[in-house]
């Protein structure tokens, strides 16, 4: 009997928690996927100049820094499950009715204020989903949640055409009410088909009687246990690294080949749906032979296929579309095995017992060093185009020697754990 791939195999057999999680993410990784690569391009159809955009995506870093924050102490106190529904519904239904209705700089900087508030639920809802989860799975389950997003490649091509039929303003104001309904819809099936985790309950007990400002004055003693655990701080740069070049592709890699390699705004959405294309096949045929606890080799191929993909992109002349088809590539290779296993990282070398507040605690550092970047990089792309994928490739760099540092620190964990089960 011929054994079935072990992504399809941990899929079926998801249960609890991870399966609402991973089985309703399409309904929200769709539609950001499907206007996502056309925001920066709307913003700047709208009046919006680079600069601008770049203090937008700054001024949302700030707010993210607060919410984060606040993450972890209203997790607890709410539970998973509550704080998944109030907060996503805040940071993205309200957002996309602004957002599909934009006018000028203003509406977008009160959007992005609001969906700031996505910083609680990327802390909720990652509990909600791994808490009661085998870590064995996560990369499995993690690559899932990648791939939900990615199904939005076999619809992106439609996005390019309505933007050559309608323009690109009213295509996204409708991919923004699409977005709204189904990011909605995603929220309160969710809700009804998820439990609390054991450790959210024990959390919501515990803190029960005490407030949310209480709760944040307990932070100092959790701040000292990420200090004291080495491997926690490798991934917070590691982790800093990627959001750093996550804000700046997002943010200008549209109006880069737009405006500096002259790709017409049309076949945007086909290089994006390229790219997903090729991370969904990564997906089914290599991540399934890696796990969390052997990231060494992946993570390393991962950043270095990535600062190939940008000095290719930065090297792309007029038209040059077999330079930008082949960066594509490689950027969607090297995606395909960093975005899941830092993921998994994030999870497992965190203290579990305070795993909600060690994350609340990491985001606001890691939007806090990020937040500047987005105006840095706005203008860097105003004085040169390629200069905020330098930037990129400088930054990759730095994520390969900490990766290195990171296998060291758990290497040497791993053979202290050994020992002592050993009883040596």
């Amino acid at each position: 009997m011929k054994r079935r791939n072990p992504m399809v195999d941990t899929l079926l057999k998801l249960k609890g928690n991870p399966r609402a999680c991973v089985y309703t993410e399409p309904l929200w990784g769709i539609p950001f996927n499907l206007y996502g690569p056309y925001v920066s391009i709307y913003m700047y159809s709208l009046g919006v100049n680079d600069a601008q955009i770049g203090l937008i995506v700054s001024i949302g870093m700030i707010f993210q820094i607060i919410f984060a924050l606040l993450s972890g102490a209203i997790t607890d106190k709410l539970g998973r499950k509550k704080t998944t529904l109030i907060f996503d519904i805040i940071a993205w239904s309200i957002p996309c009715i602004i957002w599909a209705f934009a006018q000028s700089f203003t509406y977008f900087l009160v959007a992005a204020i609001i969906n700031s508030v996505w910083r609680v639920t990327a802390n909720s809802w990652m509990c909600l989903m791994v808490e009661d989860a085998n870590e064995d799975q996560l990369v499995h389950i993690y690559g899932w949640v990648h791939i939900a997003g990615l199904l939005a490649a076999f619809f992106a091509p439609l996005a390019g055409i309505f933007v050559v039929k309608f323009e690109v303003v009213p295509t996204m104001r409708i991919l923004y009410l699409i977005a709204f309904v189904m990011m909605t819809s995603k929220f309160i099936i969710l809700y009804i088909h998820s439990t609390e985790t054991e450790q959210g309950s024990r959390r919501m007990e515990e803190s029960k009687n005490e407030s949310v400002f209480s709760l944040l004055g307990q932070y100092g003693s959790v701040f000292k246990i990420i200090i004291k655990t080495p491997e926690t701080l490798l991934t917070l740069v590691i982790m800093l690294v990627m959001n750093i070049c996550n804000t700046v592709n997002t943010t200008f890699w549209p109006l880069f080949i737009t405006e500096k390699i002259g790709v017409p705004v049309k076949n945007v959405s086909l290089f994006h749906f390229m790219r997903s294309a090729t991370m969904l096949i990564i997906y089914f045929v290599i991540i399934p032979r890696v796990n969390t606890y052997s990231f060494k080799r992946p993570l390393l191929t991962g950043f270095s296929l990535f600062i190939l993909s940008q000095l290719l992109l930065i090297s792309t002349p007029t038209q040059g579309y077999a330079f930008l088809i082949i960066s594509t590539l490689l950027e969607a290779f090297s995606l395909s095995l960093i975005n899941p296993l830092m993921d998994s990282l994030a999870v497992i070398t965190v203290n579990p017992m305070e795993r909600a507040r060690i994350i609340s605690i990491l985001h606001v550092i890691m939007i806090g060093l990020t937040s500047p970047f987005g105006w840095i990089a706005g203008i860097l792309s105003e004085k040169q185009r390629i200069l905020p994928f330098v930037l990129n490739i400088v930054l990759f760099i730095i994520g390969l020697i900490f990766t290195y540092y990171l296998s060291i620190v758990l290497d040497k964990k791993s053979n202290i754990d050994v020992s002592n089960t050993m009883g040596v």
